[in-house]
């Protein structure tokens, strides 16, 4: 199995390389660039134009290796694998129109607010029922550390698990805001459930980890600063379904917890700017939301916070992988 992932891995890898070399050129003739937001750090104004997007070569990197390596298991009527790259795809579309619409009207607002949220619910319960389903999860919830379940009514269950979904997957968006930062932070998290799904023996599972694991690498190759792409929300909302999916699909859901503190801290940062500036009149406690642009506007450079903010990624990956030792019995 353990084969198996890393061959995975490697075609991905080598999938999304080739894509990165044919989509950057056509996103530029398309005129297919970003647009940088006037509040922004005034040094992301040399950005502007950079081609967005860029998501597609991971998606049809990872695509192409789960169908590829799951055709078998498809025979036999399991179907996980195409339940989780189903769950990730959606967002992943969702994304896509989000980048369309901004492309479409050069500007940095696509679709609003409320449609995202209203779509990425939707997309949430759709993937928990039909687990359900098919018997991936439990209303039990698996408590990291204590290596306990805890009976839940189902229905409880489920707002629960589709808000966790929501809230990860809008962490992953509010993160890519730093050349390479969200492909940096998301690969030890890929590398996590990659051993944890070999750990279990859940194969499916295994190979679509070590896919992501290998499409992120390739797309690091083209996103490192400065990049040559951007990934758009196009490939952060199909990166934060693709981890939530492998995180229901192994029925743990509370260890995105540790596994995404990067994601949850993001989050928590604009949360906390947005309210205490509403409750303030004006104030803010950060120099500006999410918490990377207000280290960039201290001075850090972009790639000084690729690597700081890796390096916790790592340390929360590894602590993830403690929590969840007794489950796989080491």
């Amino acid at each position: 199995m353990l084969t198996s992932i890393a061959v995975a891995l490697l075609i991905s890898a080598a999938v999304s390389l080739l894509m990165g070399a044919l989509l950057i050129p056509l996103l530029r003739r398309l005129k297919a660039g970003q647009t940088i937001k006037d509040i922004g750090p005034v040094w992301h104004i040399s950005k502007q134009g950079t081609p967005t997007m860029g998501g597609l070569m991971f998606i049809a990197g990872i695509t192409v290796t789960v169908i590829a390596f799951t055709a078998k298991d498809i025979r036999k009527g399991e179907l996980a694998h195409l339940a989780m790259l189903a769950f990730a795809l959606l967002y992943g579309a969702i994304g896509f129109l989000d980048d369309y619409e901004k492309v479409r009207k050069r500007g940095n607002t696509g679709l609003s607010a409320l449609q995202k949220f209203a779509l990425q619910l939707i997309v949430a319960i759709s993937f928990l029922l039909l687990l359900r389903r098919m018997g991936y999860i439990t209303p039990n919830l698996y408590i990291p550390f204590w290596n306990v379940s805890v009976p839940m009514p189902e229905v409880l269950y489920f707002v629960i698990a589709a808000f966790a979904v929501v809230g990860i997957v809008n962490g992953a968006n509010l993160t890519d805001g730093v050349d390479g930062l969200l492909t940096g932070v998301s690969l030890p998290m890929a590398i996590f459930f990659a051993f944890a799904a070999y750990k279990w023996d859940m194969r499916i599972q295994g190979v679509y980890a070590g896919a992501l694991a290998g499409g992120l690498a390739a797309f690091l190759v083209y996103n490192f600063h400065p990049a040559k792409i951007f990934m758009g929300d196009t490939g952060s909302l199909f990166i934060g379904g693709s981890i939530c999916a492998l995180a229901l699909s192994m029925d743990m859901l509370l260890v995105l917890i540790p596994v995404g503190m990067i994601y949850i801290v993001t989050v928590l940062s604009d949360i906390i700017q947005v309210s205490y500036f509403k409750a303030s009149h004006g104030k803010r406690i950060f120099k500006m939301a999410p918490l990377h642009h207000h280290f960039e506007k201290s001075g850090w450079s972009e790639v000084k916070i690729f690597v700081v903010y890796t390096s916790f990624s790592v340390l929360f990956a590894l602590i993830a992988w403690m929590s969840v030792m007794g489950r796989f019995r080491i």
